[in-house]
Order: C-alpha cells, then structure tokens, then sequence
C-alpha cells in the first residue's frame, strides 16, 4: 500500500502540476481529520485529542498518526490530557508533566472516517491545483494567449485556455466577427480572479492592447527596445491607426512593424481578421503627429493649441472626405490617438472664414478706408494739399520755371537757393 500510494503521487506531480510536498501536506491533513472525526465523540476514549499530528516517509510511503497528551494526576479535559495511571500503560516510565504520543492504526479508522479524509484530500488536492492555475494565469494577465472557442454560454464565450477557461463576455467581442466552436483564436487577459468557488479569467478581442501584444510577438525590434509604440486607437473589427517610434535614427519604425513585403503586419491583420490597421511616425511636435495621424489624407497646414488640446487642419477641397473618413472614423481615430480634438476644413470653408475675418475687421471700422480708397482726412493728415498736389504733379508757385526744369535746377545758385528754401 505504501508503494502504491506513492506511485499515486508521483502521477499527480505530474498530471496536477502539483508539488510532491504539497500533496503530502494535503494527505498528512486528511488523516488529521480522519483521526479527530474517528474520536471526537469519545471523550471517554484515551485516543480522543486536540493536538494531533501526521508524519509520512517520502521514502518508504508509510504514514504514522498521533496524538500528544500532558501526563497529570487528575485529567481534567481528556483531549490534551491522560491519566498518570493510563499513561504507564504505553510508556511505563513517564512522569506527571511528561508529553506523550499516542499512535492510532489503520484498524482504529472506520470505513466512514476513512471517506471523509478522501473527500478531504481531494478538496485540498483541487483547491492547490486551482491555486497553481491562478498563479500561472495571474503571471499572464494584461498578456495575449491563445485559445480554441469551446462553447457558448448565453451571449458569453467559454475559450478553453488549456488548464482553465476564459471567459470573452459579449462586451469583449468584436460585433463583426463570428466564431464558431473549434476555432483557434488569440486573446488578450483582462483580469485573473480567484474566487472560494471558482478561478475567473476575463479575456477580450476589443482591447487595443491586443493589437500592442501581436506586434511585440511579430516584430523584433518592439520586443528589443529599438522600436516603441507609442500610442494605439482602435475600433475593433474595423480600424486601427498605431503611432511608432524609433530610438535608433538608422531604423524605420514604420518599415519594422510593416516588413518585407508587408508581412510581418499581414500576420496582425490576418489574427484580427481583415481589420485595417494604419501605422504613422510619432512626433513630439503635435501639429506633425496629428498631420501623420489624418493619413492617408493629404494635410496643407495644421494650427494646434497644445494647451487647450484642440487643432484645426486645412486639406484640399477633394481631400476634405478622405481625411473626415467613413462616418467619421478617420478623424475619430486621429483624435483619440492624438488626444486633440480636430476640427477640418477644405481650402474653399478656410478662405470663405478668411474673407469673413478680413471684412469684418476692416470694412465700416478704419476711419481711413471707404469704399476701398483713401478718405480726404487721410490725405490732410499726410500734409498734402490739393493746392500742392493735384493729378500727380507739382503746381506753380512751389518751384518757379527757373529754379526747376525739366528735372535740371537753374544755372543761378542763388535762386536755387531761394526756390529750396520757399
């Protein structure tokens, strides 16, 4: 029996993932509580006591079960005391004060004791196996595994995970997609908990850090440092737009996580099934980010306010669809990625603003502007009169004939003189 039984927990070790010293401990448990439910309606039985111990050999399987008892004169609670007299009956040497074991045999367990340390023993075997799986889960949360759709449960998921099952709830998954039962599928792990009844581990095929995760598997240079995703929007089962960053100048961060030929984002795309996936530079320079963001529109210029998060982009007349996207998602997406929120015009809406701007400020409100010409109060400011300006030349009186003609001053330097000074 001993033989066989350590045979059995060679099997669990290996079966359970469970250590040889844990089901030990579990087996040296279920034989206390054999023991106690074995006595503890007979306090009137030697055998009865509260201090009770198992020991079992690694080596040879055997099992001993005992009891410590205080040898005193007068037993005054018979689970942690024995008689003087009752005590010399197993060790004729005691004394009053000595402790002393009491060993119980296989033949001292009823068939009912005996079923209730079983029941005992599978209960502690389940609850470490559980905990090993929760251990090993926990050390997987906020990473992807992967996992085949085993059944559905009301509009939840059951996706076998291998030792335990997860759960993608109907708001983790993607609307346009359609499992079926046997499908191989990868997922990201929300959360890990660890209940008295059950373990509960949370998937999701929404979280946009599932799109983080599959890169970092594909691409090297994510996964080595050399190139960072910085941000990440997505709208699952349609579109994803992925800012990157490289802290090598002789790396594309772009080039990396695309790969020859596209594969390496092919693969990304082909697990999400056909969902469209933009990867833009990152820069620090916001009115950059949320031009490379807009992609593939074309952008002609980008006014940012950093401080109040907000931008508003100027594109071509026939850009003006492709930047806003499909029922908004392009500029929805460069929103979120960017944090900013966007506002886009057409070159035709940001010179009509303009105009308006101009009109606004000049016309009615310039005292030296009607109509589009100067007024007389701007010229008599200017210090010109119409005596001494009229249609563009110069009238008689300021310069004589003599002193000035035809562009030539007179040969006498004295009426030079005097024509300057009038």
């Amino acid at each position: 029996m001993a033989s066989e039984l350590m045979e059995a927990i060679e099997i669990l070790v290996k079966e359970k993932n469970i250590s040889k010293e844990s089901i030990l401990s579990s087996i040296e448990s279920s034989l206390v509580t054999a023991y106690k439910n074995q006595y503890k309606k007979k306090d009137d039985s030697v055998l009865a006591a509260e201090n009770v111990f198992a020991r079992i050999d690694e080596e040879t399987g055997e099992y001993f079960v005992y009891a410590e008892k205080e040898v005193v004169d007068e037993v005054e609670n018979g689970l942690t005391e024995i008689s003087l007299k009752d005590a010399q009956e197993i060790y004729p040497g005691c004394q009053v004060g000595d402790i002393v074991r009491l060993q119980a045999r296989d033949k001292d367990f009823s068939r009912i004791a005996t079923q209730n340390a079983k029941n005992v023993l599978l209960q502690n075997l389940r609850e470490k196996e559980k905990n090993n799986v929760f251990e090993e889960f926990q050390a997987k949360e906020k990473e992807v595994v992967t996992g085949i759709v085993q059944r559905f449960n009301d509009n939840n998921i059951v996706i076998n995970l291998g030792k335990a099952d997860g759960i993608l709830n109907e708001n983790e998954q993607v609307s346009s997609e359609r499992l079926h039962i046997n499908d191989r599928i990868r997922v990201f792990v929300l959360e890990v908990r660890n209940s008295r009844k059950s373990l509960r581990i949370l998937v999701s095929r929404t979280h946009p850090d599932l799109v983080r995760k599959l890169f970092e598997s594909e691409v090297a240079e994510i996964k080595d440092g050399t190139v960072e995703i910085k941000a990440i929007a997505r709208e699952a089962g349609s579109r994803t737009k992925m800012a990157v960053w490289s802290n090598d100048p002789d790396v594309d961060p772009v080039g990396a996580c695309v790969g020859i030929n596209g594969m390496r984002v092919n693969t990304v795309v082909s697990e999400l099934r056909g969902e469209k996936i933009d990867i833009i530079n990152w820069s620090d320079n916001p009115a950059i980010l949320i031009e490379n963001a807009l992609s593939p529109a074309k952008v002609i210029t980008v006014l940012a306010d950093d401080e109040e998060k907000t931008a508003t982009v100027i594109v071509p007349d026939y850009q003006l669809s492709l930047a806003i996207g499909k029922e908004g998602q392009n500029a929805r997406l460069a929103a979120k990625l960017t944090g900013f929120k966007i506002d886009i015009l057409n070159e035709t809406q940001a010179a009509d603003i303009l105009e308006e701007l101009y009109q606004g400020t000049y016309e009615g409100e310039d005292e030296y502007y009607e109509d589009g010409e100067y007024s007389e109060e701007e010229y008599a400011d200017a210090g010109y009169s119409d005596e001494e300006y009229a249609d563009g030349e110069y009238e008689e009186g300021e310069y004589a004939e003599e002193e000035y003609a035809d562009g030539e001053s007179s040969d006498d330097p004295e009426a030079s003189q005097e024509g300057g000074a009038e």
